[in-house]
């Protein structure tokens, strides 16, 4: 494992299914129009099956004069000039099995976790975070941070985060240079606010409570930051559709937009937490037009929403995931964000470690949804243990990085690396730019940084080497895509 990790920090140092892309309203501005490709530097970044590369320096090439390309030559096609959706950042979510698990490494394994993930040169750059308000399936309880029937909340305390997670948070922050976008999610209101008297099970918010369980968002951002962890923002509800055996709340499309229009929205405004960011939805693809579209007619319900979150869980049956429902709902709302906020392997078995569509789920999902309109990419648990929990209802899944907590090492799973491609070379800021290939085994984005910097991701989903050529305003540079493999252009 150190090997690979030597292979990630020296590439450091040298710093069919695709959805068509969509045109923003953030415009069309010009890019390469004033920026020469001669004489421009090509590093090409490797992550491939059945070879030892993993983000590993594979490649150097430069750009010479290509006119018209012949139907026969494999070309993935760049146009700095169309950009589209700014990139908020890649991370993942801090939850209290990824805590309690990282708390039974020993220290330099820590420090070896938090490097490899939020380190900018050394690791792959991590700079979003997700965290559980109350607790969810990946808690090894069931909490909240409140007495039974305190509807004035007067017993609000955090008490239970200060042992594993807020420490947890606090050392992500730190490894990330000091910042890291934060939002914060429930799974459920106490169970004494539903119908069901349950946490678990689905159930819906009694209305009795909206106003208790509105200023409970307020209460945990105020204490998150008095223990010096900035909350960037909040969801209204994880999965509001979905009642699951462990902690789950359901809400309409009408009762969450009433909800927030309502309770939520007023509340964090009256609060002094106005700037903070509200998510809607936090749930997968398939409904997300029906959501947006109802939350959005209402001027007095879109105000308050930044963005719409989405997970990759939907039934597709075999089939495409939903990539272009994205596409809908940036068509019809440009002016919202769409945040992907959470997705993962379920299923664990240890025997899969090194199965390699892991990461090419992950890859084709993030290229296809960036694509299509996403802005900001959130992964599930940042951190699982040897049985892919800690989990109080067995709902075991896989994280891109397990620890073997009997022998005190990481297992780097090659999702790891697949991330990575995005997160270490995109920066927050960057704009989203034209990229399309000419073979449907070749998938691809790319965007441009603030400094100028041309990042381009191919992805090859074939089995077959595949030589393209890199094509960009009648100049072009030979390379290739080896077998199952990811690809990060840097130009």
């Amino acid at each position: 494992m150190k090997k690979i990790l030597g292979l990630i920090f020296a590439a450091a140092a040298l710093s069919c299914n695709q959805g068509a892309t969509n045109e923003s309203k953030e415009g069309q501005t010009t890019a390469s129009g004033n920026i020469s490709l001669d004489n421009k530097k090509i590093t090409v970044y490797t992550t491939a099956d059945s070879t030892d590369l993993r983000l590993s320096t594979s490649d150097t090439a430069s750009f010479t004069a290509m006119g018209q390309p012949l139907e026969s030559q494999v070309c993935v096609f760049v146009d700095p000039d169309k950009t589209f959706q700014t990139f908020v950042g890649i991370g993942a979510a801090l939850t209290d099995a990824s805590a309690e698990t990282f708390y039974k490494l020993p220290e330099e394994v820590r420090q070896e976790f938090l490097t490899a993930h939020f380190d900018k040169e050394k690791g792959i750059g991590y700079t979003i975070g997700r965290t559980n308000i109350n607790s969810c399936d990946f808690s090894s309880d069931t909490y909240t941070y409140v007495k039974d029937s305190d509807k004035e909340l007067a017993s609000f305390n955090i008490d239970h985060d200060r042992k594993y997670k807020l420490p947890f948070i606090k050392e992500a922050i730190k490894a990330a240079g000091g910042a890291l976008t934060l939002f914060a999610s429930p799974w459920s209101p106490p169970a004494w606010m539903k119908d069901n008297n349950n946490m678990l099970q689905g159930g819906k918010l009694k209305p009795e409570f909206y106003d208790s369980w509105a200023l409970y968002y307020t209460k945990f951002i105020k204490e998150y930051e008095k223990e010096q962890v900035p909350v960037w923002g909040i969801s209204v509800q994880n999965e509001p559709m979905a009642t699951q055996k462990w902690e789950s709340c359901i809400y309409t499309a009408e009762e969450e937009a009433g909800f927030l229009k309502n309770h939520l929205g007023p509340t964090m405004q009256k609060e002094g937490l106005g700037d903070k960011k509200i998510i809607v939805w936090d749930h997968n693809r398939d409904l997300i037009y029906q959501r947006a579209q109802t939350y959005m007619k209402d001027p007095d319900v879109a105000k308050y929403i930044w963005g719409i979150g989405f997970h990759w869980y939907e039934d597709w049956s075999g089939g495409t995931p939903m990539y272009e429902n994205l596409k809908r709902v940036q068509e019809a709302f440009p002016d919202k964000h769409i945040f992907f906020t959470e997705g993962c392997a379920e299923s664990f078995n240890p025997a899969r470690y090194n199965a390699w569509v892991l990461g090419e789920e992950y890859g084709r999902s993030m290229i296809n949804d960036f694509n299509n309109g996403m802005v900001g990419f959130t992964d599930w648990n940042i951190l699982l243990d040897e049985t892919g929990g800690p989990n109080h209802v067995q709902n075991f899944c896989f994280a891109p990085v397990h620890a073997d907590t009997k022998t005190g090492k990481l297992i780097y799973t090659n999702a790891y690396y697949y991330i990575g491609h995005f997160s270490k070379f995109i920066k927050p800021g960057a704009k989203r730019i034209i990229a399309s290939a000419t073979r449907c085994q070749l998938l691809t984005t790319a965007f441009r940084n603030e400094d100028g910097k041309l990042i381009v991701i191919v992805m090859n989903q074939g089995s077959q080497h595949t030589p393209y050529f890199l094509w960009i305003d009648g100049k072009a540079a030979s390379l290739t895509a080896l077998p199952h493999s990811i690809q990060t252009i840097v130009i």
